[in-house]
Parts: C-alpha cells; sequence; structure tokens
C-alpha cells in the first residue's frame, strides 16, 4: 500500500478537526459551531484565495470580524461575497447558519439550478445570486422562502416561464430577473406584490408578445420599472398615470406602438423616461409637469411634432436624447439654460431654426449630436465652458459663420466633425493641437487658411476636402506620425509635395486631388506600407511614376490621372494587389504591364497616346502595330531570357515538390497513405469506416464525408471521399490535389487539420481531424428552421476564429493563400465551437502576391465578390467579401442568398443601410440580447465594410481580425486604439451619416 501524501493527510485532518467540532456542537457555544461552518464553506469552494484569512481561532467569534461576515449578538446574520472567485455550487449546510438573513454571492462562477437548499434559510431576507452561472427555471415552490424582501437572479442563464409563486412573496420589495432567458407570457400575479418598489424584467427577448399590463397599475409603491427587451407590443395604457410612485420607467427596445400617453408626463415624481426603439409614433406631450425629470430618451421611434417647450423648464434634466425621429421646429431655447445638462442627443431628424446660444454657458456639456438636421445660423460660442466635452458633431446641416473659438481651448475634445455646412473663416488655431483630439472633419465647407506646422499627436483622421484651404502642405507633416487618414482633396494648395510626408507610416488613405501641386512624386515610399489609398489626380504633377509605388502591400486604389506624368509605367505596378488603378490623361509611353491587359482596366490608361498593350481588351494600340521606339532588340532579348529563367523555375518547383510529395508515402499493393504527421490510423482502419452508409455525415459538390472511429474507443476522424466520375475526373483530381498541397503546407489553430492522404487507382481519400459540431452552415439552419438557437458569444467567437485563419492565410503564409471558397459550410467548429477553415480544393497561391485571373469562376451563390464574377480577376479581397457575407449571416440570420427583390443578402444589406433603416431591427430574432447589442451592431457594420462592391474600399483580414478583437470589449469615447482599427476599415467609403458601432454613439465612427 503506497504512503499517503501531505496534502492527503491535510485534507482528512481538516476534514477530522471539522467532525469534531460538529460531534461537540452541543457542548459548544453556537458562535463556535458558526466558525466551523464557513471554515467548512471555504473548503467546500476550494480555498479561494479571497477568503484566505477565514482560519479557525481558539476565539470562537473571531469570524465576527472578517469583512464578509456580519453578526449580531455573535450570531451572523449576513454573508456578503461578492466577487471573490467562488466555484461550484451552493452546499445545503450553509443553513446551518440559523439567524442568516442575507446571502449576497452575485459576480462569482457558481453553476447548477436554483439552490433549494436554501429553502432551510428559514430567515433568509435578502438573496442576491446575479451574475452567475445558474440554469434551468426557478422552483414552481419558491415562495418556501416567504419572508424574501429583495431576490436578484439577473444576468444567468435561467430558462422556461416565470413560476406563479412569485407572486406569493408577499414581502418583497425589489425584485430582479434581467438578462435571462424566460419565456412564456409575462407573470401578471407580480400585481400582487403590494410592496414591491424595484422590478425589473428587461432583457428577456422570448417572452411572449404581449401588451403592458394594466395590472401592474396596483403596484402602488412601485418607484422603478425596468422593462426593455421584453417583448411588449400594443400601446401604453393612459392608465399609467395612475403609477403616482414611479421614479424610473424604461420601456425600450420593444415593439410598442402609438403616441405617448400624456398622463405619464404629469407623473410628479418620475425622474427618468426611456421609451427608445420602438415603434412610437405622433407628439410628445407638450405638457410636461414631472419636473424631477433627469433623464428623456425617446430615440429611435417615429415620433413627430415639436420639441416641448416645457423641456427648457426642467430644472434637473442631464439627458436629452430624441435622435433617429421625424421631429421639427426649433429646439427650445430654454435648454440652454439648464444647469444640469450633460448629455444633447437630437441627430437625425428634421429640426430647424437656430441652435440655443446658451448651450453649454452654465452646464459642463458632455455631449452635443445634432447632425442631419436643418439647423441654420452659428454654433452656439460656449459649448466647452464646462471644460468636459467629448465632441461637437454637427454635420449635414446648414450652420454658417465661424467655428467658436472657445473650441481652441478644449482639450477635452476627442471628434469634430461639422461636415456638410456653410461654415466659413478658419480654424481656431488651439484646435488643431487639442490634446485629445482624434477626429476632424470639416469638409464640405468655405474655411480657408493654411495647414498648420503642428497637430494633435493624437490625430487619426484629418478630413478637410471641398473647401478653401491654401499654401505649401508644410515640412512638418512627418510629425503628424498617428495620422491615418489624410482627405484634403479640392482646395488649393500648392507647391510640392514634400517627402517629409514619406514618413508618416500609419497613412492608410491620403488624397491630395483636385488641387495646385507640381513637381515630381516622391521617391522614398517604401514606408507607406499600410496605404490603401493614393489619390493624386487632377494636380500638375510631372516626372515618372516611382517603382516603389509597386512594392506597397497594402495599396489598393491608386489615381494619378490628369496630370503631366511621364515615362513608362513601371512594370513593378503589375504586382500591386489593386484592383482599381487609373493613369489616364498624362504623358506615359511604352507597354502598359501585362498585368493590367484586362477588361477589368480597360478605362485605366486613355489619353496616353504613347502607350501600347499586347491585347485589345484594353483601350490601347497594340504593341508593334506600329513603330515603337521602346521595343527594341536588346529588350526582346532579355524578355526571352527571362522567360527561359521563369520556366527552369517552374521546372524545378515541380520537381522538389514531387519530391517532398513522395517522401513520406506509406505504400500498400492497392493504397498510397501520404503522412503529413505522427499517425494513429492505418489504411485498414479508415478504409472499413467507409462500408456503408451510417458513418456517412456530408454530400458535397466533390464528394462525401465520413466519420470514421479509427480506434473503435470513439476516437473519430473525418474522411473525404473523392467521386470518380470519369466525366468530371480531371477536374477532381486538379481539386484533390490542390487541396493536399494547401493543408500540408499550412499548420494553424484556426485551419482544419490535414492529418493524411490515400490514393488508389479508382479513389482519392483525405483525412482530416474531426470537428464535433460539424459546420457553421448546420447551425445557422437549426436556428432558422427549428429554434435552436446559437447564441452571440459562440457567433462571436466563431468569427474571430475563422478571421484568424483567414488572416494566417492571407499576411503569413508565403506565398499567402486565397480560399476562393469562404462560406458558412466551410467552417467547422470543434467541441468548444472553435472555428476552423475547411475545405481548400479552390484555393489559390499567389505568386509574390500578384493578383491573379482565373479560366472560370468557382464558388458558392451569394458569396461570390462581383469583381470576382464579372472579370474572374482574384486578390485577398474576394475572401473578405466572403467572410463579410458570413458576418451578416452571423448577425441577421438570413442565408447569403436571402436578400429581397431577388437580391443576395449583401445587396439587401447595403440597400437596408443606405435607407436609414434600424439596424436593431435587422438583426437575427433570440440572439439580439441588449448586452450584446453594441457588439452585434459593430459586427454588422463590419460585413458591410466587407462587401463594399469596390475592392480597394474593403479592410484586409488583417484589419478585420482587430476590428474585431478591439470589438470584444465595449467601445468609449477614450477607445482611440478600437476607433484607429476602425478607421483603416471604412478607408475612403462615406458611411451613412449618423450614429454607428452602437445604436446611440455618433464618436465612434
Amino acid at each position: 500500500m503506497s504512503k499517503p501524501t501531505a496534502g492527503f493527510l491535510k485534507i482528512h485532518f481538516n476534514a477530522l478537526v471539522l467532525i469534531l467540532l460538529f460531534s461537540h456542537a452541543s457542548s459548544q457555544p453556537h458562535a463556535a459551531q458558526e466558525q466551523a461552518i464557513l471554515i467548512n464553506l471555504k473548503q467546500y469552494w476550494q480555498n479561494p484565495s479571497s477568503i484566505s484569512h477565514w482560519t479557525l481561532s481558539a476565539n470562537s467569534t473571531n469570524h465576527c470580524s472578517w469583512p464578509e461576515i456580519t453578526c449580531i449578538n455573535n450570531s451572523v446574520t449576513a454573508l456578503g461575497l461578492p466577487n471573490k472567485n467562488i466555484n461550484g455550487t451552493i452546499p445545503s449546510f450553509i443553513c446551518g447558519l440559523q439567524n442568516l438573513a442575507s446571502l449576497d454571492l452575485n459576480y462569482n462562477y457558481i453553476i447548477g439550478e436554483f439552490p433549494k437548499t436554501l429553502y432551510n434559510c428559514s430567515k433568509l431576507e435578502y438573496l442576491d445570486l446575479s451574475q452567475n452561472y445558474f440554469v434551468g427555471p426557478i422552483p414552481h415552490d419558491i415562495n418556501t422562502l416567504g419572508r424574501l424582501q429583495y431576490l436578484n437572479l439577473m444576468v444567468n442563464n435561467f430558462s422556461g416561464e416565470v413560476p406563479a409563486a412569485i407572486g406569493s412573496l408577499q414581502e418583497l420589495s425589489t425584485l430582479l430577473l434581467v438578462k435571462n432567458q424566460f419565456s412564456g407570457p409575462l407573470l401578471l400575479e407580480i400585481s400582487n406584490l403590494s410592496k414591491l418598489e424595484i422590478l425589473g424584467l428587461a432583457d428577456n427577448s422570448e417572452f411572449m408578445p404581449s401588451k403592458f399590463p394594466s395590472s401592474f397599475t396596483n403596484l402602488t409603491k412601485l418607484k422603478t420599472l425596468w422593462m426593455s427587451g421584453t417583448n411588449l407590443t400594443g400601446e401604453i395604457p393612459e392608465i399609467i398615470g395612475d403609477m403616482k410612485a414611479l421614479e424610473a420607467l424604461d420601456l425600450s427596445k420593444n415593439a410598442l406602438t402609438g403616441e405617448i400617453p400624456k398622463a405619464l408626463f404629469l407623473l410628479k415624481n418620475l425622474k427618468v423616461v426611456y421609451l427608445s426603439n420602438n415603434k412610437l409614433f405622433g407628439e410628445i406631450p407638450q405638457v410636461i409637469q414631472a419636473s424631477n425629470l433627469t433623464g428623456i430618451d425617446l430615440s429611435q421611434n417615429s415620433l413627430t411634432g415639436r420639441i416641448p417647450s416645457d423641456v427648457g423648464k426642467l430644472e434637473k434634466l442631464s439627458s436629452l436624447v430624441l435622435f433617429d425621429n421625424q421631429l421639427s421646429g426649433e429646439i427650445p431655447e430654454g435648454l440652454g439654460q439648464i444647469s444640469t445638462l450633460t448629455d444633447v442627443r437630437l441627430f437625425s431628424n428634421r429640426l430647424s431654426g437656430t441652435l440655443p446660444q446658451d448651450l453649454g454657458r452654465y452646464s459642463m456639456l458632455e455631449r452635443f449630436e445634432v447632425c442631419s438636421n436643418r439647423l441654420t445660423g452659428m454654433l452656439p460660442k460656449h459649448l466647452c465652458d464646462g471644460g468636459k466635452l467629448l465632441g461637437v458633431v454637427a454635420f449635414d446641416n446648414n450652420l454658417t459663420g465661424e467655428l467658436p473659438t472657445s473650441l481652441g481651448n478644449c482639450d477635452s475634445l476627442v471628434m469634430v466633425d461639422v461636415r456638410q455646412n456653410g461654415l466659413t473663416g478658419s480654424i481656431p488655431s488651439g484646435l488643431w493641437t487639442s490634446l485629445n483630439l482624434s477626429k476632424l472633419m470639416i469638409s464640405d465647407n468655405m474655411f480657408t487658411g493654411e495647414l498648420p506646422r503642428k497637430v494633435s499627436d493624437n490625430l487619426s483622421r484629418l478630413e478637410m476636402s471641398n473647401n478653401r484651404f491654401f499654401g505649401e502642405i508644410p515640412v512638418d507633416v512627418k510629425l503628424w506620425r498617428n495620422l491615418s487618414v489624410f482627405n484634403a482633396s479640392n482646395n488649393f494648395f500648392s507647391g510640392t509635395i514634400p517627402g517629409e510626408l514619406t514618413a508618416l507610416s500609419s497613412v492608410q488613405v491620403l488624397l491630395l486631388d483636385r488641387n495646385q501641386l507640381h513637381g515630381s512624386l516622391p521617391s522614398d515610399i517604401i514606408s507607406w506600407n499600410s496605404l490603401a489609398t493614393l489619390n493624386l489626380s487632377q494636380n500638375q504633377l510631372s516626372g515618372q511614376i516611382p517603382e516603389a509605388i509597386g512594392f506597397l502591400p497594402s495599396l489598393n486604389l491608386l489615381d494619378l490621372s490628369k496630370n503631366q506624368i511621364s515615362g513608362q509605367i513601371p512594370p513593378q505596378l503589375g504586382q500591386l494587389k489593386s484592383s482599381f488603378i487609373n493613369l489616364s490623361s498624362n504623358h506615359l509611353v511604352g507597354n502598359i504591364p501585362k498585368e493590367f491587359e484586362n477588361g477589368a482596366y480597360s478605362n485605366s490608361f486613355l489619353n496616353n497616346p504613347g502607350l501600347c498593350a499586347g491585347t485589345t481588351n484594353v483601350n490601347l494600340r497594340i504593341c508593334g502595330s506600329q513603330k515603337n521606339p521602346n521595343l527594341s532588340y536588346p529588350r526582346i532579348l532579355i524578355w526571352i531570357s527571362s522567360t527561359a529563367v521563369l520556366v527552369l523555375c517552374l521546372s524545378v518547383s515541380f520537381f522538389l515538390s514531387e519530391v517532398c510529395w513522395q517522401r513520406n508515402r506509406v505504400l500498400d499493393p492497392e493504397w498510397e497513405l501520404t503522412a503529413f504527421q505522427m499517425l494513429t490510423f492505418t489504411i485498414k482502419s479508415i478504409l472499413s469506416g467507409l462500408e456503408g452508409q451510417k458513418n456517412k455525415i456530408g454530400d458535397g459538390g466533390s464528394g462525401e464525408v465520413y466519420r470514421v472511429d479509427i480506434t473503435g474507443n470513439g476516437d473519430f476522424v473525418a474522411v473525404k471521399k473523392i467521386r470518380n466520375k470519369i466525366k468530371l475526373e480531371r477536374e477532381l483530381e486538379k481539386e484533390f490535389q490542390a487541396e493536399v498541397m494547401t493543408l500540408s503546407r499550412i499548420k494553424h489553430l484556426n485551419i482544419v487539420k490535414l492529418m493524411g492522404c490515400m490514393s488508389s487507382k479508382d479513389s482519392k481519400l483525405l483525412v482530416y481531424e474531426y470537428m464535433e459540431n460539424g459546420s457553421l452552415d448546420l447551425w445557422l439552419n437549426k436556428h432558422r428552421t427549428s429554434g435552436i438557437i446559437l447564441d452571440w458569444p459562440k457567433r462571436f467567437r466563431i468569427a474571430i476564429g475563422a478571421a484568424q485563419g483567414l488572416c494566417y492565410m492571407h499576411h503569413d503564409c508565403s506565398p499567402p493563400i486565397i480560399h476562393r471558397d469562404v462560406k458558412s459550410s466551410n467552417i467547422l467548429l470543434d467541441s468548444e465551437f472553435n472555428a476552423k477553415v475547411a475545405d481548400f480544393g479552390l484555393a489559390k497561391m499567389l505568386i509574390k502576391g500578384k493578383p491573379t485571373t482565373m479560366s472560370a469562376v468557382a464558388g458558392s451563390i451569394g458569396y461570390i465578390a462581383p469583381e470576382y464574377a464579372h472579370t474572374r480577376r482574384i486578390n485577398e479581397k474576394v475572401d473578405v467579401f466572403s467572410f463579410g457575407v458570413i458576418l451578416l449571416e452571423l448577425t441577421t440570420g438570413r442565408k447569403p442568398d436571402q436578400g429581397d427583390e431577388n437580391r443576395s443578402l449583401a445587396e439587401w444589406a447595403q440597400r437596408y443601410y443606405e435607407q436609414g433603416n434600424s439596424i436593431f431591427d435587422a438583426l437575427a430574432e433570440g440572439i439580439k440580447k441588449p448586452c450584446h447589442l453594441n457588439q452585434m451592431c459593430n459586427v454588422f457594420k463590419l460585413g458591410l465594410c466587407c462587401t463594399r462592391t469596390l475592392p480597394p474600399l474593403r479592410p484586409s483580414m488583417r484589419d478585420v481580425l482587430q476590428i474585431l478583437v478591439q470589438s470584444a470589449h465595449p467601445l468609449d469615447y477614450q477607445s482611440k486604439s478600437a476607433e484607429k482599427e476602425f478607421d483603416k476599415a471604412v478607408s475612403l467609403q462615406k458611411l451613412k451619416d449618423g450614429p454607428t458601432f452602437g445604436p446611440n454613439n455618433v464618436y465612434s465612427v
């Protein structure tokens, strides 16, 4: 018999001590028994470090001094253990604390069903189990805890119907069931709780659709009613005015209709009212007598009429949120007189007239968002007098005059966006260098002046196009190191493009078109490794195109048209991954790079009489059709030599591939097994699993897929059997070789692992790791057809995993790999729902990053990028488009070909958003929990970015991954890194003006 370990002896010694303590309980004081119970509780929860100070003591009342314990007369009455990293369940012996009246276990890792063991805690009055991992229904005999006054079960996974027994807990003053998975009808028995003061049922979207319960007016002591996202329908009844004690009402994110009852704003005690994101219409009641109101949110409805003038009389108002309605008329002048006002969001309405000039004068204003209205006049001068203003968001109005000089002394500013107005004058000097300024967007006005030498160190986005700025670009531009978007189109800038501009290694978008710039392009631009868009058209630039442009790894859009550029087009430009290039209307000569001899570039070289091409696919003369001094005998000789070297290299490469292919082969009289790692199966074990149909789990375009138990003990692999039809034999052979060669070379956690392959005269077999949860497509279809929910956290994790796999293929493989058939059925899920990219039969290696033209379009309907379908020209952006469709599938629940009016999902989503519809309404039912809403909106928006028609405007997979990772955490005003990554993705495209990345936040874009 082995010797007991020290740990074994220690555990049993502690247990012996506890047994002795309990066995002598009758002879010990009550306090000693309670101390023993607490020590036992600590050990039951595996000694969390947060309560390591709980130790046995000779002093029987020592536990009453522990900070988590409250005692009365040396007896435990309250146990407070929030956020203590407690795991496991709640043990029955906890009720040995006979006087326990309060138990707080919120924000831990406690599992299991509702702990009926607490029924023995006969004096329990306060119970907080919120933010844990409880599952299952609330017991139908919960009224056993008849003394409960406070019950908080919010943010768990409780499900089923709320039991009627809740209505028998007559002592309840607080009931919080927020953010669970309850279903069934709203519990009308709650109306029996005559002492109830706080009721929270929010974010349980599985409740059956129901009208606002009129019986809730029986809750005469109710102060807080929190029922956002509870599937309420119909009108808000006028009798809500009978709830005289009501102080806070949140009915947002429902499907309420009709007008806002006048009686609501007659409630004297009302402090906050949130009715946003419903379908309410009509006017806001003009008489507001709830003089204690501090917050009003009626946003995202269909409200009309004027903002009540009584709003200006609410002396305690801190937030007025009315965006996304159809409100008209002027903003009440009295609003500027309210000293408590911090938050004004009135954007996307039809408001007119001038802004109250006292806004910010008497209050510490933080949010000021009035964009997309019909406002006139000047911006208020005192907006930042309180020193707390985060942004001035007033684009798309008819504002005039100059920017307030006070903005030049406002270090709290993160964003100034006043695009599309009629503003004049110069920019306040201090604004350029404002300490926290990240975005300055002043395009489409009549501003004038020169560029400053210094700007804020945090400035990442500067948009100043379509104004009247003049002068030279300063050499100190090299100090603007964090700038990622610089849009200065259509101004009066002159001089040369300074070489110092190339020091901006973070720049993503550079637009200097339609100015008066002259001279040559900077030659040392290799540091622009992040540049995606370069537009220098319609200037007076001369000289030659620098060869270095061809080596910019991220450049997607290049426009040098309508200049005086001369010389030959550097052949290096053919290596660009760009799908849009415009060199027209210059003085270029010679051959265009053969990579551009494609109909997609038919208008890229117009009005260059000295250019020629080798085909008729572009609007140029055929090289050699007339005297061409640029094509001399030495150049022909060089071309022939280069071709010969290329053929030789390809031959050597093929030979080496064959050598590597043969290296790991295991020979069999009928089968050849090629292993790519240490194998745990044999040819026989694989073949035996393919007999009959019982193991068949899939059937694709190129063959069947089987689940094979290679050991007989549940050790599965997936085997793909390539069909052997004579008609398709050659094509399938190519597909087989492509998949084997691709997967054998890459190893990544988010790419399905190819363990080996088998070949015979008649069949081809690929052996993969087995993915227990099948494909993403399978789970999305379950949601659509049978209501089985793939919740949002899993969907989001799948999106990140798939993005990691594709990012590796595009940016970390040499040469990079384009999948060409990214779709939800090719995203496989393991037992933990980790995603892996699969099915590389259509994958195409890129040689040194060159775009490749395919002989035929391959892929799946709804996922195919438009440029691929039209030109058969591919680069990584075809995968980005397909991945964007998957993001739209994950957020909306629609199929890739399920738009409307014969449109695909991608086309539908773009049109849906451009028409100003609510993103919330587009999200899939059953998963759009309010706690995930911002994240879901982020991913929907990212799907739109990825599925833009023009490939240059799509982000790279690296940027997509970074944005997803940033979205794993809520965005706020200070989250500049997240904003910067989104700026990379949005590139030049103007998204719909208004709030993005969260329905209530304009600052996030």
